[in-house]
């Protein structure tokens, strides 16, 4: 399995040398907000939506204070709104009260933060800190991960990410976490499209249990 691993890794770096993250942002706290408003929702509509949100609110303590009516308006757009505005807020007045106006660089306080799981916690950590505490199971990764092989049957079918991400830590060195995300991703939104796979175009086609080819 590493072997193959290996492989696949080699295989998607050659076809995305510039995967990484596809969000706009300028420091720690925009990256939390941009990945809570992208559950759901595409990069390109984020990165739409938060210019003028963070021209509204420049710092955390804006968002912290901001009227909830209002920033519901702002971010309209991405979907689950009310929900995605009450975590914002929340999360915004937890940092100010408990870190000081700054997002915390540890897993176990990140996840304390309204609308933060462990996948959001990784990205933080990954492109804030550039520390890997894990590997970020999103959609794509989940799905990729049950097509190539990667998890087992049972768990990629529970869509567990918690335990897909456990199983891939296994088996996928510490030093590739953060660009297996990527890749995958990347691989997943422009290649192995859920609903149109491009198998015949596809670098993995060989390698990949549920190719079409």
């Amino acid at each position: 399995m590493k072997k193959k691993v290996s492989q696949i890794l080699e295989l998607l770096k050659r076809q995305y040398p510039n995967a990484g993250i596809e969000l706009n942002f300028s420091d720690n706290w925009q990256l939390l907000v941009a990945v809570i408003l992208s559950a759901q929702c595409t990069d390109k509509r984020v990165n739409i939506v938060t210019p003028p949100l963070f021209k509204r609110y420049p710092s955390v303590l804006d968002f912290a204070e901001c009227d909830l009516e209002e920033l519901q308006r702002l971010i309209y757009s991405t979907g689950f709104y009310k929900n995605k505005a009450k975590n914002i807020k929340a999360a915004a007045q937890l940092i100010v009260s408990e870190f000081g106006g700054e997002v915390p660089g540890n897993m176990s306080d990140l996840v304390r933060l309204p609308g933060v799981g462990r996948k959001t916690g990784n990205v933080i950590l990954n492109e804030g800190f550039m520390r890997s505490e894990g590997i970020t199971v999103d959609t794509h990764v989940i799905r990729l991960s049950g097509l190539l092989g990667l998890a087992s049957p049972n768990v990629v079918i529970s869509k567990n990410a918690v335990l897909i991400e456990k199983e891939l830590m296994e088996i996928i060195s510490k030093d590739e976490w953060l660009g297996l995300s990527h890749l995958l991703i990347w691989h997943g939104r422009r290649t192995c499209i859920a609903r149109r796979p491009k198998c015949k175009e596809c670098p993995l086609n060989l390698l990949c249990p549920s190719s079409k080819i």
